[in-house]
């Protein structure tokens, strides 16, 4: 198992998100937390944890183009699901 970014989110309100259950809304906090530190990297590896809607890679690759969802190792699971294997392959 990989270990998990730099957090940010303060220890108490982490460890209430983390309660609540939802791990997405974890990980989309840290990531913007990660933001405000001026830490891009870390921002992003904190979006790499999350399975973000199909649309919004689709708008990813029009906009930065399939490489940059692989460089930024972006989770494809909802895009895979919606527009099939290869999708990130395919003009």
């Amino acid at each position: 198992m990989k270990a998990m970014p730099k957090s940010y989110l303060p220890e108490e309100e982490r460890e209430e998100l983390i309660r609540e259950g939802d791990m997405d809304i974890v990980y989309l906090l840290e990531s913007q937390a990660a933001g405000h530190a001026n830490d891009e990297n870390t921002a992003w590896a904190w979006l790499s944890l999350v399975a973000l809607p199909a649309h919004t890679l689709m708008s990813f690759k029009r906009r930065r183009g399939a490489q940059f969802i692989r460089d930024k190792g972006l989770n494809t699971t909802q895009a895979d699901i919606a527009y099939g294997l290869g999708w990130l392959d395919q003009p």
